[in-house]
Order: structure tokens, then sequence, then C-alpha cells
């Protein structure tokens, strides 16, 4: 078996059996088969991307009106806003309310103007990951493109200089390291949804496993 294979299987295991860190659960706000943490465990693909603020950028492209290709200052002068909202990760760990600081996904796509037949987007990470969402997950209010948390920038792994934080999804639906936000017509499962992961991922319906979206036209 290769490494890779290795990775993949390692991180399927946390999926279904469970990380090994946790706390008490708080009621009410810890979705089934989850337990809560009080730090921030790290999760990715094995690359680490180290991309200084200043060489980033963020290509907005596909089925919209405006394709945006924007750089920091551009970035950091679109309307920011802070957001608290729990974070629920697949491999069975939540960490509640955390801090973050960003610009609301809506604001980004508003800019863009997706066209009306564009319905799903794909998310891309400078790591070559990518995630998909239906376009109106991503205009849900409490989306965010973070480029901080608790007050302090985005390290890089967890994501810096900006990630997206999609609160109702599990986590892997939170690209890291965002690149790029792509519009089309039907759905693309990323990465983790052709390796067996459900397509919707929602952490009150135990949506790990399963479900593969075949998209819609």
């Amino acid at each position: 078996m290769t490494d890779w294979a290795k990775f993949i299987q390692a991180k399927t295991a946390l999926a279904a059996n469970g990380a090994a860190s946790s706390g008490p659960p708080a009621a009410g706000r810890v979705p089934p088969g989850q337990k809560q943490v009080n730090d921030f465990p790290v999760l990715d693909l094995g690359i680490r991307p180290d991309i200084d603020a200043r060489d980033w950028t963020l290509r907005v492209f596909g089925l919209a009106e405006s394709e945006l290709c924007l750089d920091w200052p551009e970035f950091q002068a679109l309307p920011q806003a802070g957001m608290t909202s729990d974070f629920h990760c697949v491999t069975r760990w939540s960490r509640l309310d955390m801090d973050w600081q960003g610009v609301p996904a809506r604001e980004l796509v508003a800019l863009a103007g997706p066209l009306p037949e564009a319905r799903f987007v794909t998310l891309h990470g400078y790591d070559d990951y990518t995630a998909n969402l239906p376009l109106s997950a991503l205009l849900d209010d409490d989306v965010l493109l973070a480029h901080s948390v608790f007050g302090q920038p985005l390290s890089a792994e967890h994501g810096g200089p900006v990630r997206l934080v999609v609160p109702k999804r599990y986590g892997w639906k939170s690209a890291k390291w965002l690149k790029a936000i792509e519009f089309h017509q039907t759905d693309r499962p990323g990465f983790w949804e052709v390796r067996g992961y459900h397509n919707d991922a929602d952490p009150w319906a135990e949506q790990r496993f399963g479900h593969l979206g075949k998209g819609e036209p």
C-alpha cells in the first residue's frame, strides 16, 4: 500500500471510529457522534502550503457575470464581519464558539454575480484540494471567508491566509488555503466525496459516508 493510500485509510478510520482527544459534551450543541474539544486539531492532506498574504490571490470564475481575481489588499477592502460559530469535524470532534473574522461569502458571491444556471460551487485550495457545495449553502449568512480566528491571523496549519468556514457542514467542506471558487451548473463531488464521504455533510444527520452526489441538470 502506498503512503498516500495509507493516509486516506487512516483519515477514513478516524471519521468512522473517532478522534483521540475529547471532553464533556455541551447539551444541545454537539451533534450525534461528536465529542467536544477545547483545542483546535490540525487535519490536512499532508500538504501544507506556506503562502505569504502578499502572494495570495483568490480567483472567482465559472458561470458568473464578473470573473474576479482579488489580491490581499482588495480582499481586505471588502466588507468585513466577525462571526461566532461551532466547528464540527468528521473525525468526531467539535469545538464550540469559535470566533472568526473575514468576508461573508455572500458579499463575494454578490460581487461576482452568478448566472441563473449556476447552482453549485467547487472550492479549490492551494494544496489542490477540492470541496463541493450547493450555491445556496455558500449564501448562508454564517458562511465566511475567514482570515483570522480568535483575533489572530490564521496560521498556515489552519488554512491561512484564507479558508472557508461553513458551520452547518462537517469541516471537510470548509476548504483551507482557499485559492478559487468556481460556479457551475451541475454538482461535482470533491476530494473526499469521490472517496466515499457523504455529499451533503450535515453533522446533525451524521452524514459522514455514502450518498455520492450525482448532480442534477
